[in-house]
Protein backbone atom coordinates (compact mmCIF):
# COMPACT_ATOMS: atom_id res chain seq x y z
CA UNK A 1 0.00 0.00 0.00
CA UNK A 2 1.44 3.37 -1.04
CA UNK A 3 0.67 5.93 1.65
CA UNK A 4 1.60 9.58 1.42
CA UNK A 5 4.12 9.07 4.22
CA UNK A 6 5.81 6.23 2.37
CA UNK A 7 5.68 8.17 -0.87
CA UNK A 8 7.41 11.20 0.63
CA UNK A 9 9.96 9.02 2.39
CA UNK A 10 10.66 7.42 -0.98
CA UNK A 11 11.37 10.84 -2.43
CA UNK A 12 13.78 11.46 0.41
CA UNK A 13 15.51 8.14 -0.26
CA UNK A 14 15.81 9.05 -3.92
CA UNK A 15 17.43 12.37 -3.05
CA UNK A 16 19.97 10.58 -0.85
CA UNK A 17 20.55 7.80 -3.34
CA UNK A 18 24.06 8.93 -4.26
CA UNK A 19 25.26 7.89 -0.82
CA UNK A 20 23.29 4.60 -0.80
CA UNK A 21 23.88 1.25 -2.44
CA UNK A 22 23.61 0.75 -6.20
CA UNK A 23 20.16 -0.85 -5.99
CA UNK A 24 18.77 2.18 -4.19
CA UNK A 25 20.45 4.53 -6.61
CA UNK A 26 18.81 2.87 -9.61
CA UNK A 27 15.35 2.45 -8.06
CA UNK A 28 12.67 4.12 -10.22
CA UNK A 29 10.15 6.12 -8.25
CA UNK A 30 6.77 7.29 -9.55
CA UNK A 31 6.70 10.76 -11.04
CA UNK A 32 3.74 12.77 -9.79
CA UNK A 33 2.91 16.06 -11.45
CA UNK A 34 1.35 17.53 -8.33
CA UNK A 35 2.51 19.33 -5.23
CA UNK A 36 1.51 17.04 -2.34
CA UNK A 37 2.45 19.41 0.47
CA UNK A 38 -0.48 19.85 2.80
CA UNK A 39 -2.67 17.35 0.97
CA UNK A 40 -4.71 14.56 2.53
CA UNK A 41 -3.71 11.02 1.56
CA UNK A 42 -6.98 9.19 1.02
CA UNK A 43 -5.46 5.84 2.02
CA UNK A 44 -4.83 7.17 5.53
CA UNK A 45 -8.58 7.70 5.83
CA UNK A 46 -9.59 4.20 4.80
CA UNK A 47 -10.06 4.98 1.08
CA UNK A 48 -8.09 2.25 -0.64
CA UNK A 49 -8.21 0.64 -4.07
CA UNK A 50 -10.52 -2.31 -4.69
CA UNK A 51 -13.38 -3.52 -2.49
CA UNK A 52 -16.16 -2.56 -4.94
CA UNK A 53 -18.06 0.70 -4.51
CA UNK A 54 -18.76 0.29 -0.79
CA UNK A 55 -16.36 3.15 -0.18
CA UNK A 56 -18.55 5.80 -1.89
CA UNK A 57 -19.94 7.26 1.35
CA UNK A 58 -16.51 7.40 2.96
CA UNK A 59 -15.09 8.95 -0.20
CA UNK A 60 -17.77 11.64 -0.23
CA UNK A 61 -17.17 12.42 3.45
CA UNK A 62 -13.43 12.73 2.88
CA UNK A 63 -13.98 15.19 0.02
CA UNK A 64 -16.39 17.24 2.15
CA UNK A 65 -14.00 17.39 5.11
CA UNK A 66 -11.03 18.29 2.91
CA UNK A 67 -12.98 20.99 1.05
CA UNK A 68 -14.04 22.53 4.36
CA UNK A 69 -10.34 22.87 5.22
CA UNK A 70 -9.51 24.04 1.67
CA UNK A 71 -7.15 21.07 1.41
CA UNK A 72 -6.42 18.87 -1.65
CA UNK A 73 -7.00 15.11 -1.58
CA UNK A 74 -4.38 12.78 -3.05
CA UNK A 75 -5.37 9.32 -4.31
CA UNK A 76 -2.51 6.82 -4.53
CA UNK A 77 -2.38 4.44 -7.54
CA UNK A 78 -5.09 1.83 -7.92
CA UNK A 79 -8.74 1.39 -8.94
CA UNK A 80 -11.42 3.16 -6.90
CA UNK A 81 -14.94 2.00 -7.74
CA UNK A 82 -17.44 4.66 -6.67
CA UNK A 83 -20.85 6.12 -7.56
CA UNK A 84 -23.03 9.14 -6.75
CA UNK A 85 -20.35 11.57 -5.63
CA UNK A 86 -21.46 15.17 -5.25
CA UNK A 87 -18.33 17.32 -5.34
CA UNK A 88 -18.40 20.05 -2.68
CA UNK A 89 -17.15 23.57 -3.25
CA UNK A 90 -13.34 23.73 -3.09
CA UNK A 91 -12.88 20.11 -4.18
CA UNK A 92 -9.27 19.52 -5.19
CA UNK A 93 -8.74 15.89 -6.14
CA UNK A 94 -5.53 14.57 -7.65
CA UNK A 95 -3.73 11.30 -8.26
CA UNK A 96 -0.85 9.69 -10.13
CA UNK A 97 -1.23 10.19 -13.91
CA UNK A 98 -2.30 6.97 -15.64
CA UNK A 99 -2.23 5.00 -12.38
CA UNK A 100 -5.00 6.44 -10.21
CA UNK A 101 -8.23 5.14 -11.74
CA UNK A 102 -11.70 6.17 -10.63
CA UNK A 103 -14.15 3.63 -12.02
CA UNK A 104 -17.87 4.37 -12.09
CA UNK A 105 -19.84 1.73 -10.20
CA UNK A 106 -23.00 2.23 -12.26
CA UNK A 107 -25.38 3.26 -9.48
CA UNK A 108 -26.75 6.58 -10.85
CA UNK A 109 -23.98 9.05 -11.59
CA UNK A 110 -20.27 9.46 -10.96
CA UNK A 111 -19.20 13.10 -10.35
CA UNK A 112 -21.66 16.00 -10.13
CA UNK A 113 -21.62 19.50 -8.64
CA UNK A 114 -23.97 22.47 -8.61
CA UNK A 115 -23.29 26.05 -7.62
CA UNK A 116 -19.68 25.65 -6.48
CA UNK A 117 -17.00 28.30 -6.60
CA UNK A 118 -14.14 26.01 -7.55
CA UNK A 119 -13.70 22.35 -8.55
CA UNK A 120 -10.32 20.87 -9.52
CA UNK A 121 -9.64 17.39 -10.89
CA UNK A 122 -6.10 16.49 -11.95
CA UNK A 123 -3.96 13.48 -12.87
CA UNK A 124 -6.82 10.98 -12.77
CA UNK A 125 -8.17 8.26 -15.03
CA UNK A 126 -11.97 8.53 -14.87
CA UNK A 127 -13.56 5.43 -16.42
CA UNK A 128 -17.30 5.21 -16.99
CA UNK A 129 -17.02 1.54 -18.01
CA UNK A 130 -19.90 2.27 -20.43
CA UNK A 131 -22.31 1.89 -17.52
CA UNK A 132 -25.78 3.46 -17.30
CA UNK A 133 -26.06 7.09 -16.13
CA UNK A 134 -29.33 8.35 -14.70
CA UNK A 135 -31.41 11.29 -15.94
CA UNK A 136 -29.94 13.78 -13.43
CA UNK A 137 -26.71 14.08 -15.43
CA UNK A 138 -25.64 14.33 -19.04
CA UNK A 139 -22.04 13.37 -18.48
CA UNK A 140 -19.67 11.22 -16.47
CA UNK A 141 -18.44 14.50 -14.97
CA UNK A 142 -21.37 16.95 -14.86
CA UNK A 143 -20.78 20.36 -13.30
CA UNK A 144 -23.43 23.09 -13.10
CA UNK A 145 -22.89 26.71 -12.13
CA UNK A 146 -19.24 26.30 -11.12
CA UNK A 147 -17.36 29.58 -11.33
CA UNK A 148 -13.94 27.99 -11.85
CA UNK A 149 -13.54 24.46 -13.19
CA UNK A 150 -10.05 23.04 -13.61
CA UNK A 151 -9.77 19.61 -15.22
CA UNK A 152 -6.21 18.87 -16.29
CA UNK A 153 -4.08 15.91 -17.24
CA UNK A 154 -6.99 13.51 -16.78
CA UNK A 155 -8.21 10.62 -18.93
CA UNK A 156 -12.00 10.51 -19.13
CA UNK A 157 -13.22 7.46 -21.01
CA UNK A 158 -16.09 5.07 -21.55
CA UNK A 159 -19.06 7.33 -20.79
CA UNK A 160 -22.48 6.03 -21.80
CA UNK A 161 -23.42 9.69 -22.37
CA UNK A 162 -20.94 12.62 -22.55
CA UNK A 163 -17.48 12.54 -20.98
CA UNK A 164 -17.52 16.06 -19.45
CA UNK A 165 -20.60 18.28 -19.33
CA UNK A 166 -20.40 21.87 -18.07
CA UNK A 167 -23.36 24.22 -17.59
CA UNK A 168 -22.99 27.92 -16.80
CA UNK A 169 -19.36 27.39 -15.80
CA UNK A 170 -15.93 28.84 -16.52
CA UNK A 171 -12.31 27.82 -16.05
CA UNK A 172 -10.09 25.57 -18.10
CA UNK A 173 -10.13 22.08 -19.54
CA UNK A 174 -6.50 21.39 -20.33
CA UNK A 175 -4.22 18.52 -21.45
CA UNK A 176 -6.81 15.77 -21.04
CA UNK A 177 -7.62 12.64 -23.06
CA UNK A 178 -11.36 12.41 -23.65
CA UNK A 179 -12.41 9.28 -25.51
CA UNK A 180 -15.01 6.61 -26.04
CA UNK A 181 -18.04 8.72 -25.12
CA UNK A 182 -21.35 7.60 -26.60
CA UNK A 183 -22.34 11.26 -27.09
CA UNK A 184 -19.72 14.05 -26.85
CA UNK A 185 -16.27 14.48 -25.38
CA UNK A 186 -17.05 17.94 -23.95
CA UNK A 187 -20.45 19.63 -23.92
CA UNK A 188 -20.14 23.16 -22.54
CA UNK A 189 -23.29 25.26 -22.46
CA UNK A 190 -23.70 28.90 -21.36
CA UNK A 191 -19.99 29.11 -20.53
CA UNK A 192 -18.23 32.08 -18.98
CA UNK A 193 -14.67 32.68 -20.22
CA UNK A 194 -13.86 29.00 -20.64
CA UNK A 195 -10.58 27.74 -22.14
CA UNK A 196 -10.33 24.33 -23.80
CA UNK A 197 -6.70 23.76 -24.72
CA UNK A 198 -4.26 20.97 -25.50
CA UNK A 199 -6.71 18.10 -25.18
CA UNK A 200 -6.75 14.83 -27.16
CA UNK A 201 -10.31 13.93 -28.15
CA UNK A 202 -11.09 10.76 -30.08
CA UNK A 203 -13.57 7.96 -30.81
CA UNK A 204 -16.75 9.71 -29.66
CA UNK A 205 -20.20 8.80 -30.96
CA UNK A 206 -21.82 12.14 -31.83
CA UNK A 207 -19.38 15.01 -31.35
CA UNK A 208 -16.05 16.25 -30.06
CA UNK A 209 -16.00 19.69 -28.38
CA UNK A 210 -19.36 21.49 -28.27
CA UNK A 211 -19.67 25.15 -27.24
CA UNK A 212 -23.40 25.90 -27.05
CA UNK A 213 -25.86 28.36 -25.53
CA UNK A 214 -29.56 28.13 -24.82
CA UNK A 215 -29.92 31.79 -25.87
CA UNK A 216 -27.66 33.51 -28.39
CA UNK A 217 -25.13 35.75 -26.66
CA UNK A 218 -21.55 36.39 -25.62
CA UNK A 219 -19.61 33.30 -24.67
CA UNK A 220 -15.92 34.01 -25.19
CA UNK A 221 -14.67 30.43 -25.07
CA UNK A 222 -11.20 29.72 -26.47
CA UNK A 223 -10.71 26.33 -28.15
CA UNK A 224 -7.03 25.99 -29.02
CA UNK A 225 -4.36 23.40 -29.69
CA UNK A 226 -6.59 20.35 -29.41
CA UNK A 227 -6.18 17.11 -31.36
CA UNK A 228 -9.53 15.63 -32.40
CA UNK A 229 -10.06 12.43 -34.38
CA UNK A 230 -12.66 9.85 -35.35
CA UNK A 231 -15.89 11.60 -34.44
CA UNK A 232 -19.05 9.77 -35.49
CA UNK A 233 -22.70 10.72 -36.02
CA UNK A 234 -24.55 7.75 -34.59
CA UNK A 235 -27.70 9.89 -34.27
CA UNK A 236 -27.63 10.65 -38.01
CA UNK A 237 -28.94 14.04 -39.16
CA UNK A 238 -27.54 16.58 -41.61
CA UNK A 239 -24.96 18.23 -39.40
CA UNK A 240 -26.40 18.41 -35.91
CA UNK A 241 -24.02 15.62 -34.96
CA UNK A 242 -20.65 14.38 -36.14
CA UNK A 243 -18.59 17.59 -35.78
CA UNK A 244 -15.13 17.87 -34.27
CA UNK A 245 -15.74 21.38 -32.88
CA UNK A 246 -19.26 22.76 -32.86
CA UNK A 247 -20.35 26.29 -31.88
CA UNK A 248 -24.07 27.02 -31.51
CA UNK A 249 -25.46 30.48 -30.61
CA UNK A 250 -22.18 31.29 -28.84
CA UNK A 251 -20.58 34.63 -29.78
CA UNK A 252 -16.94 35.78 -29.55
CA UNK A 253 -15.49 32.26 -29.68
CA UNK A 254 -11.91 31.70 -30.86
CA UNK A 255 -10.96 28.39 -32.51
CA UNK A 256 -7.28 28.17 -33.39
CA UNK A 257 -4.43 25.75 -33.92
CA UNK A 258 -6.48 22.56 -33.69
CA UNK A 259 -5.77 19.34 -35.59
CA UNK A 260 -9.11 17.76 -36.56
CA UNK A 261 -9.44 14.60 -38.63
CA UNK A 262 -11.95 11.94 -39.66
CA UNK A 263 -15.18 13.60 -38.54
CA UNK A 264 -18.46 12.30 -39.96
CA UNK A 265 -19.57 15.86 -40.79
CA UNK A 266 -17.54 19.03 -40.13
CA UNK A 267 -14.15 19.52 -38.59
CA UNK A 268 -15.35 22.93 -37.34
CA UNK A 269 -18.98 24.04 -37.50
CA UNK A 270 -20.24 27.41 -36.21
CA UNK A 271 -24.02 27.78 -36.27
CA UNK A 272 -25.44 31.21 -35.34
CA UNK A 273 -22.15 32.18 -33.67
CA UNK A 274 -21.21 35.82 -34.26
CA UNK A 275 -17.67 37.20 -34.10
CA UNK A 276 -16.20 33.72 -34.41
CA UNK A 277 -12.53 33.36 -35.36
CA UNK A 278 -11.45 30.10 -37.01
CA UNK A 279 -7.73 30.33 -37.68
CA UNK A 280 -4.71 28.13 -38.24
CA UNK A 281 -6.49 24.78 -37.99
CA UNK A 282 -5.65 21.56 -39.87
CA UNK A 283 -8.82 19.79 -41.05
CA UNK A 284 -8.40 16.37 -42.65
CA UNK A 285 -10.92 13.93 -44.15
CA UNK A 286 -14.17 15.58 -43.15
CA UNK A 287 -17.30 13.71 -44.23
CA UNK A 288 -19.22 16.87 -45.17
CA UNK A 289 -18.12 20.55 -45.09
CA UNK A 290 -14.76 20.99 -43.36
CA UNK A 291 -15.41 24.50 -41.98
CA UNK A 292 -18.86 26.01 -41.64
CA UNK A 293 -20.13 29.43 -40.52
CA UNK A 294 -23.88 29.32 -41.07
CA UNK A 295 -27.33 30.69 -40.24
CA UNK A 296 -27.85 33.73 -38.01
CA UNK A 297 -24.33 35.07 -37.50
CA UNK A 298 -22.75 38.48 -38.00
CA UNK A 299 -18.98 38.48 -38.24
CA UNK A 300 -16.64 35.58 -38.97
CA UNK A 301 -12.92 35.34 -39.67
CA UNK A 302 -11.74 32.15 -41.38
CA UNK A 303 -8.02 32.41 -42.04
CA UNK A 304 -4.90 30.33 -42.49
CA UNK A 305 -6.60 26.94 -42.29
CA UNK A 306 -5.49 23.84 -44.17
CA UNK A 307 -8.23 21.56 -45.50
CA UNK A 308 -7.39 18.29 -47.21
CA UNK A 309 -10.22 15.87 -47.94
CA UNK A 310 -13.88 16.86 -47.48
CA UNK A 311 -17.13 17.04 -49.42
CA UNK A 312 -16.96 20.86 -49.32
CA UNK A 313 -14.17 23.10 -48.08
CA UNK A 314 -15.39 26.34 -46.44
CA UNK A 315 -19.00 27.56 -46.37
CA UNK A 316 -20.02 31.04 -45.17
CA UNK A 317 -23.72 30.86 -45.95
CA UNK A 318 -27.41 31.29 -45.07
CA UNK A 319 -27.83 34.99 -45.86
CA UNK A 320 -31.54 34.15 -45.98
CA UNK A 321 -31.29 33.50 -42.21
CA UNK A 322 -29.13 36.55 -41.51
CA UNK A 323 -25.68 35.01 -41.99
CA UNK A 324 -23.34 37.78 -43.17
CA UNK A 325 -20.09 39.73 -42.73
CA UNK A 326 -16.93 37.64 -43.00
CA UNK A 327 -13.32 37.51 -44.10
CA UNK A 328 -11.98 34.33 -45.71
CA UNK A 329 -8.24 34.67 -46.31
CA UNK A 330 -5.12 32.60 -46.74
CA UNK A 331 -6.69 29.15 -46.61
CA UNK A 332 -5.56 26.06 -48.54
CA UNK A 333 -8.43 23.81 -49.65
CA UNK A 334 -7.77 20.65 -51.65
CA UNK A 335 -8.89 17.16 -52.62
CA UNK A 336 -12.66 17.47 -52.27
CA UNK A 337 -15.34 14.98 -53.36
CA UNK A 338 -18.82 14.99 -54.88
CA UNK A 339 -20.37 12.61 -52.35
CA UNK A 340 -21.56 13.56 -48.89
CA UNK A 341 -23.24 11.77 -45.97
CA UNK A 342 -26.80 12.53 -47.19
CA UNK A 343 -28.72 13.58 -50.30
CA UNK A 344 -28.34 17.37 -50.61
CA UNK A 345 -31.32 19.40 -51.86
CA UNK A 346 -29.29 22.55 -52.55
CA UNK A 347 -25.97 23.19 -54.23
CA UNK A 348 -24.70 19.74 -53.32
CA UNK A 349 -21.09 18.85 -52.67
CA UNK A 350 -17.76 19.25 -54.39
CA UNK A 351 -16.90 22.95 -54.09
CA UNK A 352 -14.04 24.71 -52.37
CA UNK A 353 -15.25 27.99 -50.84
CA UNK A 354 -18.84 29.27 -50.88
CA UNK A 355 -19.89 32.71 -49.59
CA UNK A 356 -23.05 34.80 -49.79
CA UNK A 357 -23.03 38.25 -48.18
CA UNK A 358 -20.71 41.10 -47.13
CA UNK A 359 -17.60 38.96 -47.36
CA UNK A 360 -14.02 39.32 -48.60
CA UNK A 361 -12.45 36.19 -50.13
CA UNK A 362 -8.76 36.75 -50.76
CA UNK A 363 -5.46 34.91 -51.02
CA UNK A 364 -6.89 31.40 -50.89
CA UNK A 365 -5.61 28.37 -52.79
CA UNK A 366 -8.12 25.78 -54.00
CA UNK A 367 -7.14 22.60 -55.81
CA UNK A 368 -9.12 19.55 -56.94
CA UNK A 369 -12.66 20.71 -56.25
CA UNK A 370 -14.78 18.39 -58.44
CA UNK A 371 -17.70 20.81 -58.95
CA UNK A 372 -16.82 24.50 -58.40
CA UNK A 373 -13.70 26.07 -56.96
CA UNK A 374 -15.56 29.16 -55.70
CA UNK A 375 -19.34 29.54 -55.26
CA UNK A 376 -20.69 33.09 -54.93
CA UNK A 377 -24.27 33.53 -53.76
CA UNK A 378 -27.27 31.24 -54.00
CA UNK A 379 -30.29 32.35 -56.02
CA UNK A 380 -31.09 35.96 -54.99
CA UNK A 381 -29.00 35.66 -51.82
CA UNK A 382 -25.81 37.53 -52.64
CA UNK A 383 -24.56 40.95 -51.55
CA UNK A 384 -21.28 42.81 -51.31
CA UNK A 385 -18.71 40.16 -52.23
CA UNK A 386 -15.06 40.97 -52.95
CA UNK A 387 -13.22 37.99 -54.45
CA UNK A 388 -9.60 38.74 -55.34
CA UNK A 389 -6.15 37.26 -55.43
CA UNK A 390 -7.24 33.63 -55.22
CA UNK A 391 -5.76 30.65 -57.07
CA UNK A 392 -8.11 27.92 -58.29
CA UNK A 393 -6.68 24.81 -59.98
CA UNK A 394 -8.14 21.59 -61.33
CA UNK A 395 -11.84 22.30 -61.03
CA UNK A 396 -14.44 21.97 -63.82
CA UNK A 397 -15.68 25.51 -63.11
CA UNK A 398 -13.32 27.87 -61.34
CA UNK A 399 -15.98 30.24 -59.99
CA UNK A 400 -19.78 29.85 -60.03
CA UNK A 401 -21.68 33.10 -59.44
CA UNK A 402 -25.42 33.62 -59.16
CA UNK A 403 -27.16 35.57 -61.93
CA UNK A 404 -30.67 35.29 -60.47
CA UNK A 405 -32.75 38.48 -60.38
CA UNK A 406 -32.33 40.65 -57.26
CA UNK A 407 -28.89 39.21 -56.48
CA UNK A 408 -26.54 41.83 -55.07
CA UNK A 409 -23.09 42.91 -56.19
CA UNK A 410 -19.86 40.97 -56.52
CA UNK A 411 -16.36 42.04 -57.56
CA UNK A 412 -14.30 39.19 -59.04
CA UNK A 413 -10.85 40.56 -59.72
CA UNK A 414 -7.24 39.49 -60.03
CA UNK A 415 -7.74 35.77 -59.57
CA UNK A 416 -5.94 32.94 -61.37
CA UNK A 417 -7.96 30.04 -62.76
CA UNK A 418 -5.94 27.12 -64.11
CA UNK A 419 -7.19 23.79 -65.45
CA UNK A 420 -10.86 24.81 -65.31
CA UNK A 421 -12.07 23.13 -68.54
CA UNK A 422 -15.78 24.03 -68.36
CA UNK A 423 -15.29 27.70 -67.47
CA UNK A 424 -13.13 29.97 -65.37
CA UNK A 425 -16.21 31.95 -64.24
CA UNK A 426 -19.80 30.94 -65.02
CA UNK A 427 -23.23 32.28 -64.14
CA UNK A 428 -25.82 30.05 -62.47
CA UNK A 429 -29.48 30.13 -61.61
CA UNK A 430 -29.23 28.04 -58.50
CA UNK A 431 -27.73 24.77 -59.82
CA UNK A 432 -28.39 25.45 -63.51
CA UNK A 433 -25.64 27.01 -65.57
CA UNK A 434 -27.03 29.75 -67.84
CA UNK A 435 -23.99 31.60 -69.25
CA UNK A 436 -20.80 31.10 -71.16
CA UNK A 437 -17.43 31.87 -69.63
CA UNK A 438 -17.82 35.24 -67.91
CA UNK A 439 -14.06 35.62 -67.52
CA UNK A 440 -14.08 36.88 -71.11
CA UNK A 441 -17.63 38.22 -71.31
CA UNK A 442 -18.93 39.47 -67.96
CA UNK A 443 -20.39 42.81 -68.99
CA UNK A 444 -23.92 41.44 -69.48
CA UNK A 445 -24.70 41.48 -65.76
CA UNK A 446 -24.83 44.84 -64.02
CA UNK A 447 -24.41 43.37 -60.54
CA UNK A 448 -21.06 41.79 -61.46
CA UNK A 449 -17.65 43.41 -61.92
CA UNK A 450 -15.27 40.89 -63.48
CA UNK A 451 -11.77 42.12 -64.32
CA UNK A 452 -8.08 41.26 -64.55
CA UNK A 453 -8.50 37.53 -64.00
CA UNK A 454 -6.08 35.12 -65.65
CA UNK A 455 -7.07 31.79 -67.09
CA UNK A 456 -5.01 28.93 -68.37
Amino acid sequence: MVTRRLFLSGLGLGAAGIAGPAAARTQRLPIVDVDLRGSIDASEHGIRPGAGDRKSKAFAKLLKDAAAKNTPVFLPPGDYVISNITLPDNTRLTGVPGATRIVYGGDGHLFAADGAGRIELANLVIDGANRWLDDTVQGLVHLRGVATVVIENCEVQGSSKTAVCLERSGGRIERNRLSGAAEYALYAIESRDLSVTGNHVFDCGNGGILIHRWQKGRDGTIVSGNRIARIGATNGGTGQYGNGINVFRADDVMISGNHVSDCAFSAIRANAGSNVQISGNTCLESGETAIYSEFGFTGAIVSGNLIDGAANGILIVNFNEGGRLASVTGNVVRNLKLEGPYVHDGAGFGFGIAVEADTVVSGNTIENAPKWGLALGWGPYMRGLVVSGNLVRSSPVGCAVTVVEDAGSALISGNIFEETPDAAIAGYRWNERTTGDLATDGAAFAHLTIERNRTG
